[in-house]
């Protein structure tokens, strides 16, 4: 299991470590993949980069107000969404940003430490 280190006050979630499916936020584990908002973090169960659903990651997230944009970890590798889902999310007045997955978790912790209210939703690692 990889730990990362916590060097400054995060307001919120952030991920500490990985497991060899995914990820760690403090002491809890999610396995099958993690959605995670400056407020909460949760389970997500996700088919895979070709069958997202913008609506269902937004409204479990019930964030208020938007997001700037979706911090997409696509699992292993980086793999681009389908067309129609980067138009739903511009659709939806936010930005999209697609990287691996452990990528993707490292970088929410930056982009946090900047308060940028962003979300993200990152697919297992395996």
């Amino acid at each position: 299991m990889v730990e990362l280190r916590k060097d400054v006050e995060f307001t919120g979630p952030v991920v500490t470590g990985f497991t060899p499916h995914g990820y760690k936020i403090g002491d809890r584990r999610f396995e099958q993949g993690l959605l995670i908002s400056p407020e909460q973090a949760l389970d997500w169960t996700a088919s895979g980069v070709d069958r997202l659903d913008l609506v269902a990651i937004l409204s479990r997230l019930n964030l208020s107000p938007p997001p700037e944009f979706l911090l997409l970890g696509s699992g292993l590798s980086m793999q681009q969404p389908p067309a129609s889902f980067r138009r739903e999310v511009e659709a939806a007045g936010m930005g999209l940003e697609v990287m691996d997955s452990r990528a993707a978790a490292r970088t929410w912790g930056v982009l946090r430490a900047e308060e940028r209210w962003i979300v993200g939703a990152f697919l297992p690692l395996a």
